[in-house]
């Protein structure tokens, strides 16, 4: 019977070993919807809250899919704006010496433009030209995960996606951001997933770094298939 079960167990552990990195993408993309579901929405509408500092503030993001994405969080009596759209990533920030439009170049500018596609960079590496690969597998907060690296092909910057093994949701992700002049890992920690239109999202996000976190965002409201004025991506 011990015989057995051992065997039964290291079956089971092959089998999840043994899952292409292409195979777990395809089984966390379509847990989320499906990349044809997502390529379909045309735009979304998320409402809700950054926590920062121990302060709540109110944030919009809007995306048409594919086009552009604006963010607007309300910091006490001034707005922070972070933009793509028209080929270029732009932000107005008050509090970081950018009182009118400025345009932003590299890793924030690529990050921007990622935003303004409701299907993240893994669902559609391949025709994003992104390299994967499975980096083995990881626990995070006592729940087994695939580790899945992404190479970016504009800055071959690495990105690494934590996919649950249980249910191929995504746990979390970590990539390199520059922040008061220092490079760090950012990890970012998705929850409360739910359904609108047939696609998933997180409706929970935690940012760290260095172990400490840094922003909070709930979304309190999403829709989808929304009337998104195309003029809130100019600059």
């Amino acid at each position: 019977m011990k015989k057995l079960l051992f065997a039964v167990l290291s079956f089971a552990v092959v089998s999840a070993s043994a899952q292409t990195v292409d195979e777990v993408i395809q089984k966390y993309t379509a847990n989320m919807g499906g990349l044809e579901a997502f390529n379909k929405t045309t735009s979304a509408k998320m409402t809700g809250t950054v926590t920062a500092q121990g302060m709540d503030f109110s944030a919009t993001t809007q995306i048409l899919n594919g086009k552009g994405m604006r963010t607007d969080v309300e910091v006490m009596d001034k707005t922070i704006v972070n933009v793509y759209g028209y080929g270029k990533a732009w932000k107005i920030n008050p509090y970081d010496g950018a009182e009118t439009a400025t345009e932003i170049t590299g890793a924030e500018a690529l990050a921007f433009k990622a935003q303004s596609n409701l299907a993240n960079n893994l669902m559609d590496y391949k025709n994003r030209g992104h390299k994967v690969e499975l980096a083995g597998q990881e626990t995070v907060e006592g729940t087994k995960a695939f580790k899945i690296k992404l190479t970016n092909k504009d800055d071959s910057k690495d990105t690494y996606y934590f996919i649950n093994m249980a249910d191929y949701s995504l746990l979390k992700t970590i990539t390199k951001r520059t922040m008061a002049g220092q490079e760090m890992d950012v990890e970012s920690s998705y929850s409360n997933f739910k359904e609108f239109n047939g696609i998933k999202f997180a409706m929970n996000i935690t940012q760290s770094a260095g172990g400490n976190v840094f922003q909070q965002i709930a979304w309190s409201n999403i829709e989808v298939n929304v009337p998104v004025d195309e003029t809130i991506f100019k600059m």
